[in-house]
Formats: C-alpha cells, structure tokens, sequence
C-alpha cells in the first residue's frame, strides 16, 4: 500500500513540477506560429525530454547515496561538468521561481481586492506567499507531497471546469493560422514546460532507488502533462485570437499568461474564477516541485547538515535571489520563462546524454545506437541554446514587431 501511495505521489510530483507557469504561457507564445505548428512543436520536445529524463533517472541511479546533479556531474564528468551544472541549475531554477513569484502575485493581489477590497501594493505579495510555501518547503519532500496531492485535486477541478465551458466558444477559423518561421518562439517555453527533471534526485530517494518505479513514474507522469497541453493549446488559440486589445500578442507584450485575455473575451463569471484558480494551482504545483528540487540541490551543493539550520539556510538561498528579481523587474513572467529555454537545453539536455556517456559497461549508451543517440541529443540542445540566444539577441523582437504592425 505504501508503495502504491508513494508511486502515485511520484506521478503528480512529476506531473505537477510540469505543469506550472509554463502552461500559462504557451499559448501566448506558440500562438505565434499557430495551433497546428504548436502541437508539432509539443510532440517532439516532450520525447526529446522524456529521452533525457531517462537520462537523467539512469545516471542518478548509477549514483550510491542522496545524490543531487551537482555530484551526479562531478562524478561523472570531472570539475567542468560541477561548474557547468552549478551555474545553469542556479540560472535554471532561479529564473523558474522567479516566474512563479511574478505569476502567482498578480492572482494573490486580486484575491485579497475581492474579498477585503482593499488593493495591495504589489510589492508586498511575493511576501505572504514565501512565507507560506517556504514553511512548506522548509517541513521537506514529504509536506511538499501531501500539499502538491491537495493542489493537484484543486488543479483538475479547476481544468475540468475551464474544458467544460471552454469548448463551445472555439472558433475553427483561429486555428487555420499556420507561421513555421514563428513557431520557434514558442520553444524555450514549451522545453521549459517539460522541465520535471530536476525532481528526479528527490524521487530516487523517496522511492527507495525502485529503477523499474520510477522509469514508469516518470513516463506516466510526463504523458499527463503532453496530454493536457494538448487541449489547452487547442482551447485557447481556437478562442483568443492572436491580433486585439485582449489578443495573445498583447498578452505578450505585457508578459501576462492566456487566462487574463480569455478571461475579458468570454465575459463570464465561471469561466473567470475557473481561471483564476486554474492560475493559482497550476502556478503553486510547479512552484513548489521547483522550489524544493532547488533547496535540495544548494544541501547537496554546498554541502548543508539536513538539520533545523542548514534547512533554513537552504530556504532563504532558495527564495531571496529570485524574490529580488521579481521587485526590479515587475512583468518578469514571460521574460523569465524565455531565458529559462536556454537553460533547460544546456542542464536537462546536453548535461544528462553527457554523464550517460560515462557509464561504464553494460550500459546501452556504450552501443553504437546508443552512442548516436546521446550525440543527437547533444546536438539538438546545443541548437536550442543558440537559437534561444539568438532570438532573445533581437530576431524574436524583429518578429513580434512584425506581428504588432499587422494589427
């Protein structure tokens, strides 16, 4: 029975680090390119990721002890590889908790305005919302468990409300947009949506280093998340469109997710608390699987006692830094999942096919077709990265300023 219990809380621990902020912004970046395009884009990237989370679960099981990536890396690839994970795992998650602080403020300010109408400062919501969750955080992987279960009930009722009033305001002749050049602006945003690797190190360890359990945890846990995606890419681009004031290129512009434009299309007041809550449990779920996977990794990293003291050291490294991006740069959300594409290329990409070229025999990734596996994945992460950099250089500002003269 506990083995069951543990198994279904690894499948939406998976699930959930999944689907987060990410999915809030998908639409408004692969509405660019279209619906059609999109689900092109989704379907590979989500096997590209599973690959590499396999990956990534092998070499962590390879590993004796609780392991993190930082160790997973030195052990296999030397002192380049400690340094190269250190700083993209930092850059990786910081720049996902930020997204979630910047998210979830916005929803925690309308909240408190509807219920004390009072509107507060915005500056002051990242505050209530850290203490809370980083308590949480604080407690461990099994607090975190039992929340991200009741979260993840709160997200589904909130998803199954949204699909059941959703469908019959789909318009058919918004998902005829096809732009395979503009597709790629959706790419850092939807790798960075199947981004649920970094959980693996802390599942190993909660479910006792299983290889067959947590292979299939994570196989069925990232199939949720490709399916719901699906759905959501068809429900919103089929309702809002891409030009207009409420339009995902505005939305873009003004670094929001899809459920605010969705929400003043439809005018209608399940829909906009659906949406709302959506937002605030799609936000938490991953928030805290990122949060967690972060303090987790700065224990192993710098080598913290799993005591009261070093739990909270981990903690206040985990929320500060993030928390101060989040006050300079107020419409962080879409600027922060952007940048984060480049990091999930470099960290859950080339790191995991590098570290499984290392293992010894009889590995399969010591074969031929193995071998031309990893060197594939290596190549394609390697073009994720340039093509993210080169887009945040000025081709996807070019591109958006095509696309806001056309309205």
């Amino acid at each position: 029975m506990i083995r069951t219990n543990r198994f279904f809380g690894g499948v939406l621990l998976v699930a959930g680090t999944s689907i987060g902020a990410g999915m809030l912004a998908l639409p408004v970046t692969t509405g660019f390119g279209g619906f059609f395009p999109s689900l092109g884009v989704l379907a590979i990237l989500w096997l590209f990721m599973l690959i590499t989370a396999l990956l990534f679960l092998e070499v962590n099981l390879f590993m004796e002890g609780e392991v993190n990536l930082v160790t997973m890396a030195k052990r296999t690839l030397g002192m380049w590889g400690k340094v190269l994970s250190w700083v993209t795992y930092l850059l990786l998650l910081y720049s996902l908790t930020a997204a979630y602080i910047a998210g979830s403020s916005p929803l925690f300010v309308d909240f408190v305005k509807s219920i004390f109408h009072f509107t507060m400062p915005h500056w002051i919501a990242p505050f209530p919302l850290l203490i809370l969750f980083g308590i949480i955080v604080y407690l461990g992987t099994k607090s975190v468990d039992y929340l991200n279960r009741i979260l993840m009930i709160g997200l589904v009722l909130a998803y199954i409300l949204l699909v059941c009033f959703l469908p019959v305001n789909v318009q058919f002749n918004l998902l005829k947009h096809v732009d395979m050049r503009a597709a790629i602006i959706g790419i850092p945003v939807v790798i960075t949506s199947f981004g649920f690797h970094i959980i693996i190190p802390t599942l190993t360890t909660y479910m006792n280093h299983e290889p067959s359990r947590l292979r299939w945890c994570v196989i069925v846990g990232s199939i949720i998340p490709f399916l719901v995606y699906l759905l959501w890419e068809f429900l919103i681009l089929g309702i809002v469109p891409l030009w207009g004031e409420n339009g995902l290129i505005q939305a873009f512009k003004d670094g929001s997710s899809a459920t605010i434009p969705l929400s003043h299309i439809l005018n209608n007041p399940w829909i906009s608390v659906g949406a709302h809550l959506f937002s605030f449990f799609a936000i938490i779920t991953s928030f805290l699987g990122v949060s967690i996977s972060l303090s987790d990794f700065l224990t192993d990293g710098l080598k913290l006692k799993r005591t009261g003291g070093g739990r909270l050291i981990a903690c206040l490294l985990t929320f500060i830094p993030p928390l101060i991006f989040v006050l300079v740069y107020q419409h962080g959300f879409i600027l922060a999942l952007q940048y984060a594409g480049a990091f999930v290329a470099i960290l859950l990409g080339f790191l995991p096919a590098a570290m499984a070229w290392t293992l010894p025999k009889p590995s399969y990734w010591r074969t031929f077709f193995g071998r031309c596996l990893l060197v594939t994945i290596i190549l394609i992460s390697i073009f994720v990265v340039v093509m993210d950099f080169v887009e945040e250089g000025g081709g996807l500002k070019k591109l958006t300023e095509i696309y806001t003269q056309k309205q």
